[in-house]
């Protein structure tokens, strides 16, 4: 089991690379991105940013999840290529057809999408389309193999390609969401290319049909779950901007950037749990490894939310321009948010490893509907007049009724024992620091920081004193520190030996 953890782990942290590279960026520039684009132009591009990824989603058709799964049904490596190369001609198709259409068409699809006529703007969303879903089935084939390596690699570029063509399209050039957008997606056009030429053995214009159709039966159900799950993660950002206010939009956008220490997280194990959730062969095995993973994830997670919602003031002054202060309001939500959709994720890898993947439907519609209704609720000012924070907490009652659905449905197809006594302790422990340390504390100033962080400090000995942690878990942990030491300790005699031989290399003669 530990070797299954560790292999989560290290593969998360290569998938994770991209990201926190990233998001570390966006975080560092992004005082400067708030000072040239005010919160309005904000708001628009996170809408179209947004609207790129539900798109893509219906574009895929559910070839790129189909195609995870399939490859580890066939250990024959010309029949897997054979599958990869048709899922790969498949997406591009249907981007590249897409695409046309939607440029043939962007002055009217501007102004449903962002409420003004900008076909321009929606050109380099168009773009973003393109490469963004390309990008995605590129990854796919290099995380079914593991090549952490090149993944790295890839990810890298991406990241420092979008940074420069960002900083020099809105900083320099003046060209505010369209620079925001077009810096993004005109770097990831380029690594899609690159990987086409990296991977060109399973790239391919030529779809076989019959391994298209097989892959369609897959993944076609997947969908409109996928795509309900993604609605009821945007519908928030188009309402904020098109019913409530457009400034609101923008600070809700910040918060989402500010959300991102949670959201690396969830995306390196929605990248690394498939594969090995269906490598396990043995159900006796994999249903193990699912429990624990459950248990470990909502421990990894759930204490960085609490730490984003005690010290989310001190975040938001240190990363944003003044006017976007707001954005602490909706931020510890967004983080919980998120978490709760890597819980989901477990859940989909029960449906998918029994073959019957309709079952993610009437959770996402379920979650979507709840996300809807609470937003029209408790967002407006003649509601419960919460705004962006009643945004946030609508997507958090969504992923949770989500989340029961997809239990009530999944539960007979592939029985997991998951540790629900502590998983119950767990949220007990984690909200009671949360919200009483939000609610004694002071929230603003040195004392405040410092004081919020002592009481975060106390999170892991309130959950040893609880006895959350077992005898052979603390055993273990031991054990890897232990040999990190040794390592470390190894590595430093080494070093040491380097230094002396090269201040004098003959004196051992």
């Amino acid at each position: 089991m530990l070797g299954y953890l560790k292999r989560l782990v290290t593969t998360g942290a290569a998938y994770q690379f991209g990201d926190i590279l990233a998001k570390g960026l966006a975080l560092l520039t992004l005082p400067l991105y708030t000072r040239y684009l005010d919160t309005k132009a904000y708001g628009v591009a996170e809408t179209l940013l947004t609207a790129v990824i539900l798109v893509s989603i219906l574009l895929r058709a559910g070839v790129g999840e189909a195609f995870i799964r399939f490859y580890f049904d066939d250990e024959d490596t010309a029949r897997r290529e054979r599958i990869a190369r048709t899922a790969t001609a498949t997406v591009a198709w249907t981007t590249t057809l897409g695409s046309l259409l939607a440029v043939a068409f962007a002055g009217p699809l501007s102004k449903l999408v962002v409420g003004f006529r900008d076909p321009l703007l929606l050109d380099c969303a168009v773009l973003g389309l393109w490469a963004f879903t390309n990008l995605e089935m590129a990854y796919g084939q290099l995380r079914v193999d593991e090549r952490k390596r090149a993944y790295v690699y890839a990810s890298g570029a991406n990241v420092a390609m979008t940074v420069a063509f960002t900083v020099v399209l809105v900083v320099f050039a003046g060209q505010g969401a369209r620079g925001l957008l077009l810096g993004n997606f005109g770097a990831s056009a380029v690594v899609v290319l690159g990987l086409w030429w990296v991977l060109r053995r399973r790239v391919s214009l030529r779809v076989r049909l019959a391994d298209l159709r097989a892959m369609l039966r897959f993944g076609a159900p997947t969908v409109p779950a996928d795509a309900s799950v993604y609605a009821l993660q945007v519908a928030d950002r188009f309402y904020l901007y098109r019913v409530f206010s457009q400034d609101a939009a923008g600070e809700y956008a910040i918060a989402i950037k500010l959300a991102t220490v949670v959201f690396v997280a969830v995306r390196g194990f929605q990248y690394a749990w498939p594969p090995l959730a269906y490598s396990i062969a043995d159900d006796e095995e994999a249903a193990r490894l699912y429990s624990t993973v459950t248990t470990y994830y909502a421990l990894a997670t759930g204490a960085v939310v609490c730490a984003v919602a005690l010290l989310g003031r001190w975040i938001v002054r240190l990363l944003a321009a003044h006017e976007y202060f707001g954005a602490y309001r909706a931020l510890p939500w967004l983080a919980l948010g998120w978490a709760l959709y890597g819980l989901y994720l477990v859940f989909v890898a029960i449906a998918g490893r029994a073959r019957i993947t309709s079952r993610n439907y009437p959770a996402g519609a379920a979650g979507l509907a709840v996300n809807v209704a609470l937003l029209v609720l408790l967002v407006p000012g003649s509601g419960a007049g919460l705004g962006i924070a009643g945004a946030g907490i609508a997507l958090c009652a969504a992923y949770l009724a989500m989340l029961a659905v997809m239990y009530a449905l999944t539960r007979t197809l592939f029985r997991v024992g998951f540790e629900w006594r502590r998983l119950a302790q767990l949220t007990a422990i984690l909200a009671g620091m949360g919200v009483s340390g939000e609610l004694l504390l002071p929230t603003h100033g040195l004392a405040g920081l410092a004081l919020r962080i002592a009481w975060l400090a106390l999170v892991p000995a309130v959950l040893a004193l609880t006895r959350f942690f077992h005898a052979h878990e603390i055993a273990q942990a031991r054990a890897l520190l232990a040999d990190a030491r040794r390592r470390a300790g190894a590595f430093r005699a080494r070093h040491g030996e380097i230094e002396a031989y090269a201040e004098d290399p003959l004196k051992d003669l």
